[in-house]
């Protein structure tokens, strides 16, 4: 069978020279961290086909070992969870598509507030695969804003014009984007690296 591969003028060089079906959630930190074995994890226990493609966006297949979470366009894997530090970094790909799936309702309601009620406060979302983001109203990220409380969520690596239309919508009053969060060489630190970065960052632009 023939796999169609993604040619939109906007994606990035790894989208338009790779199929979907290569790209693969970051993998080098497996060693310290796997969900599916992470009892406090939404994903514990989930298991993943080895010889079929049984994810799809849209008639794009999907490489198997990414988490679905009930939309048909966003899939995510959380590549890490630190519950003494309380933090948890996410990876996507897809369309994020608020307008009609709500994918920011059922990630919120079926994944996010289950990891906040094991204590993590502070999460770090990495949108490099991330194709378009189609926007709703901003309730749902409100709400998620405000029940981290004294933590943050910090977007990382998403295209410029994913960020644009976040931007338009007004979602980065609840989601940090821009500056050095834009191009962040994450894959080089270790998981409590990339952590102590990302924190120095939004540390410095607080103040």
């Amino acid at each position: 069978m023939k796999i169609k591969t993604f040619t939109h003028s906007k994606l990035n060089h790894s989208l338009i020279t790779k199929s979907m079906h290569e790209i693969e959630p970051y993998y080098q930190w497996r060693d310290d961290y796997i969900s599916a074995e992470d009892e406090r994890s939404p994903f514990y226990n989930t298991e993943y086909s080895e010889l079929y493609f049984d994810k799809q966006i849209y008639n794009f297949l999907l490489h198997p070992q990414w988490d679905e979470f009930g939309s048909n366009t966003l899939y995510m894997k959380v590549l890490y969870a630190d519950y003494d530090r309380s933090y948890a970094i996410i990876e996507f790909i897809g369309e994020w598509n608020d307008a009609i799936n709500n994918d920011i309702m059922l990630m919120k309601r079926d994944i996010l507030e289950l990891m906040m009620d094991e204590g993590i406060n502070k999460f770090i979302l990495i949108g490099e695969n991330v194709l378009n983001f189609h926007a709703s109203d901003d309730s749902y990220y409100e709400e998620w804003f405000q029940e981290v409380e004294d933590g943050w969520i910090v977007g990382v690596n998403f295209q410029e014009h994913v960020i644009t239309e976040f931007r338009d919508n007004n979602i980065d009053y609840y989601i940090n984007f821009g500056g050095a969060f834009d191009n962040l060489p994450w894959r080089t630190l270790k998981p409590l690296q990339f952590f102590k970065k990302v924190e120095e960052l939004l540390t410095k632009r607080l103040n």
